[in-house]
């Protein structure tokens, strides 16, 4: 008997650069091998590429930007309320360079998803690729979490 269709996960995907995470999980939602509905992509950059990639997906592209909430807290609370605005099952950081703070963890306990392009605890933050290469680390890879 075929499995039952369920109707796609609600999601919002945070973003501060160019996308390609972003453009992956598209590309996995369009093969309609991932049951997620991306219903907004935010980025704490205006200028991210990755906003492009949502417009082009027909997907609302939204900045934050942090310059604009400058008192401690009041970031969070403006990011939170916008993720609020899209109604998600499930907050995606793909490739997004903030750390989030209580609020947002708290609103979204147990609904996140983290991509880190490092398998954590080494080399968090930038540039983790170029670090490891320079290291000579002989494995390297990615921690979702």
């Amino acid at each position: 008997m075929p499995a039952a269709a369920h109707a796609p996960l609600p999601a919002v995907v945070l973003i501060s650069g160019r996308g390609s995470n972003l453009q992956a999980i598209l590309d996995r939602i369009a093969d309609a091998g991932l049951p997620v509905a991306v219903r907004a992509v935010l980025s704490d950059r205006a200028g991210a590429p990755g906003l492009a990639r949502a417009r082009a997906a027909q997907i609302p592209a939204i900045a934050v930007s942090p310059e604009e909430h400058p008192v401690p807290g009041d970031y969070d609370r403006a990011l939170t309320a916008l993720i609020a605005r899209h109604s998600p099952a499930l907050v995606v950081l793909a490739g997004f360079m903030r750390i989030l703070g209580p609020e947002v963890l708290e609103a979204y306990r147990g609904r996140l998803l983290n991509i880190h392009p490092s398998l954590l605890p080494k080399y968090r933050g930038l540039h983790t690729h170029r670090r490891a290469l320079a290291a000579g680390e002989r494995v390297h890879g990615c921690s979702v979490h």
